[in-house]
């Protein structure tokens, strides 16, 4: 596994590196002392694992998991244990109190060496049995309520936890109902030419994109027709960019 240490103390870093030469299966690719290092090394490295710090100068860990809109693993190494809860509400592998006890370091590599061979065999799967495209016309349910929508009436596409949540209207009315599928599975379906990722919680349709503005995060804001504001994180404003230009 290729692995970013992020941390704002040099000694800490040094004593990671030490630790996981115990553990061949990690390579350390590169080092962060903050935030902004660790997201132009993650975009350069596209590393496996980040062993990450909480508290650092400007944008703190949680700030740059927000920012990313592909993290990779993450191993939380941190002085202090009241963020313990919200670490694993980002999904993170494991969180590991400093000084880092080899023992639970050996447990978080473990955790981390499971999850890489489990996504490794998923991509394989996915390759070896590619995903139909969504047809022009889906049949939607929420609770006691069902419709059949023309795909390219979709306009937002938002993440909730492994849902997603579809906005459209039909016949004059606003519906949001949720649909039992994951915002990456409906990533792989939906036709590029008319969809763009704009985030981690956001897939916008492109027709339904009313306004465009910088916004102070360096990225974009969308206006959307329904009157939703999409913030566009900074690297896919880039993408953005590029695939919309002439």
């Amino acid at each position: 596994m290729r692995a970013l240490l992020i941390d704002d103390e040099r000694l800490a870093r040094l004593e990671l590196r030490r630790l996981l030469a115990a553990h061949p299966t990690v390579e350390i690719v590169g080092e962060a002392r903050d935030a902004d290092e660790g997201e132009a090394l993650i975009a350069e490295m596209n590393p496996d694992l980040i062993f990450l710090d909480i508290q650092m100068p400007g944008r703190t860990g949680f700030d740059l998991l927000a920012d990313l809109d592909h993290p990779p693993a993450v191993i939380f190494t941190t002085a202090y244990d009241e963020f313990a809860l919200r670490a694993f509400e980002v999904s993170a592998l494991d969180y590991l109190l400093k000084p880092v006890a080899p023992e639970r370091l050996a447990a978080a590599v473990e955790k981390a060496t499971e999850k890489a061979t489990e996504k490794a065999t998923a991509a394989r799967t996915t390759a070896a049995t590619p995903i139909p495209p969504v047809p022009s016309q889906i049949f939607v349910k929420d609770g006691d309520h069902c419709w059949f929508v023309a795909t390219d009436s979709i306009e937002l596409l938002e993440s909730e936890g492994n849902y997603a949540r579809l906005y459209f209207t039909q016949a004059g009315e606003r519906h949001r109902p949720l649909v039992l599928r994951s915002l990456n599975y409906l990533e792989e379906r939906l036709d590029p030419r008319l969809y763009f990722r704009a985030s981690r919680k956001h897939i916008v349709g492109l027709k339904w994109i009313t306004r465009i503005d910088p916004s102070v995060s360096g990225g974009l804001e969308l206006q959307m027709k329904g009157g939703q504001t999409v913030e566009m994180s900074r690297r896919q404003a880039a993408r953005f960019k590029e695939v919309m230009s002439l």
